[in-house]
């Protein structure tokens, strides 16, 4: 008889390893259907009082990007640059925020190392 499915084992028996084995699978197909809803989710982002919005998708791609007339200033195009990244950084950190929300429900708050989820 094969080690591994001897009733003292560390993984226990056989039923509770297939048991384990089918959990895991099941997570994985939760984890791939949360991934493609995440790519349809969106976050959005205002900054400098409504001058830069910007939509981004849960993969981190830009949907959107308007500029308001008012904040094309061409004797200071280093506010509107800020303006552009500071929109692009926080939409990230929020994109992230929600990729890790939706990752959690499926694994449970697992706490997967490495950017697991």
């Amino acid at each position: 008889m094969n080690g591994l499915f001897k009733e003292d084992t560390m993984f226990g028996n056989k039923a509770q390893m297939q048991n384990m084995l089918k959990k895991a699978r099941k997570m994985q197909e939760d984890m791939q259907k949360m991934q493609e809803e995440l790519k349809k989710q969106t976050v959005d982002v205002s900054v400098g009082g409504g001058a830069v919005t910007l939509v981004m998708n849960g993969e981190k791609q830009i949907v959107s990007l308007k500029i308001s007339k008012d904040a094309i200033d061409p004797n200071d195009p280093e506010m509107l640059e800020d303006l552009i990244t500071s929109a692009v950084n926080e939409a990230g950190k929020k994109a992230d925020d929600m990729v890790q929300q939706g990752m959690s429900k499926v694994t449970g708050g697992l706490g997967l190392p490495g950017g697991m989820f």
